[in-house]
C-alpha cells in the first residue's frame, strides 16, 4: 500500500527524505534543456516531480472525483448521466459534499426518469448542502427533460453539444467527454489547473479560457487528460489557494511562487487578491466573491 502524505508531516522530513531523488529529477530534466526548450524542460520537470509526490498522497480527488461516483454497473446511457450529473453538482462544491450527495441520489434510483419525476423542492433536499443546491436542481431537471426529448436519453457526445446544456460549460464538458466517452478533446481548467499552472510559471493567464488555450499549446495531447487529475490532487493536498505546503513541495527550489528558500510567509489574501472572477458557464451560479488563484 502505497504511504499517504500527511498533512502535519514536518517539512525537515519531507526535504531529508526527497532532497536526492529531486536533485536528480532536476538535473536530468536540466541536462536536456537548451534556450529553445526552456518552457518544454520547465513544465517536464515540474510535471515529473509533482508525479513523484502525487505517488505518495491520496487526494480526495482520487477517492471521491467525479470519475469515481457513477454507478459502473449501471446500464451505459445510465452510468453517463450519472457522470454528468457528478460533474454538474461539482462546481463550487468539495468532493466529499458531491460524493455524499451522488449517494443520496443513487439511493433514489439516479437516471433521466426519476429526476424528471422528481419535485424540484424534493430534489433540493437531496442536493443540499451542495453548493448552490437550489439552482442546480433546476438545470439537472432541465438538462433530464432535454436529453430524453432531443438525444434519446442519452448525453451528447460533443463538446458543442454538451456545452449547450443548463450549467454546462467547457471544463465540464472536457471532463464529460473524457469520463464517459472515453474521448479527450482538450484539457480540463478549474481552479487548481489555473492557479498551479501560472504559480509554476509554465503560463501567465488570466481566467481559465485563456489557461486552457496556453496549455493545450504548452502540453503535448497526450499530457491533456492527465494533467488534470494531477494538478487538481496536487492542489488539494499541497499546493492550496492560501498558505500552500511550499516547505514541503518538491519544486520549491525552481517555483517562482515558492516561499520556502526565503522563509517568508506564503501568500494571503489581501484586498487586491480578493476579486470578483469570471465565472465560466458552468460556476455561473450568482458567485460574487472568490480568492484569487
Amino acid at each position: 500500500m502505497p504511504k499517504r502524505l500527511i498533512a502535519t508531516s514536518s517539512s525537515s522530513e519531507c526535504t531529508s527524505s526527497s532532497s536526492s531523488s529531486e536533485s536528480k529529477i532536476v538535473k536530468a530534466e536540466n541536462s536536456g534543456n537548451s534556450s529553445g526548450n526552456s518552457e518544454n524542460a520547465t513544465w517536464r520537470r515540474d510535471v515529473a516531480l509533482i508525479r513523484k509526490m502525487r505517488a505518495d498522497m491520496v487526494a480526495p480527488v482520487d477517492t471521491m472525483g467525479c470519475h469515481k461516483l457513477a454507478d459502473p454497473l449501471a446500464e451505459p446511457k445510465i452510468h453517463r448521466f450519472q457522470v454528468l450529473v457528478a460533474l454538474m453538482l461539482s462546481s463550487q462544491t468539495r468532493d466529499e459534499v458531491n460524493a455524499a450527495a451522488m449517494k443520496r441520489l443513487k439511493d433514489h434510483g439516479l437516471s433521466i426518469q426519476t429526476i424528471r419525476a422528481f419535485p424540484v423542492p424534493d430534489l433540493e433536499k437531496i442536493l443540499c448542502p451542495v453548493g448552490f443546491y437550489k439552482r442546480k436542481a433546476v438545470y439537472i431537471q432541465q438538462t433530464a427533460k432535454i436529453l430524453e426529448d432531443s438525444y434519446s436519453g442519452d448525453i451528447p457526445d460533443t463538446l458543442d453539444g454538451l456545452c449547450s446544456l443548463p450549467g454546462v460549460g467547457p471544463k465540464m464538458a472536457n471532463l464529460v467527454m473524457q469520463i464517459a466517452w472515453g474521448k479527450c478533446e482538450g484539457i480540463a481548467v478549474d481552479t487548481h489547473v489555473h492557479r498551479i499552472s501560472n504559480r509554476l510559471g509554465w503560463i501567465k493567464t488570466t481566467t481559465p479560457e485563456k489557461t486552457q488555450k496556453a496549455l493545450e499549446s504548452l502540453l503535448p495531447r497526450s499530457e491533456w487528460q492527465p494533467i488534470n487529475h494531477l494538478l487538481v490532487g496536487f492542489g488539494q493536498m499541497l499546493c492550496q489557494p492560501v498558505r500552500p505546503k511550499c516547505a514541503t513541495c518538491l519544486c520549491r527550489l525552481t517555483c517562482p511562487s515558492s516561499t520556502a528558500k526565503t522563509g517568508e510567509k506564503v501568500e494571503k489574501l489581501t484586498k487586491k487578491s480578493r476579486k470578483t472572477v469570471k465565472i465560466e458557464k458552468e460556476d455561473a451560479f450568482e458567485v460574487k466573491e472568490e480568492p484569487d488563484f
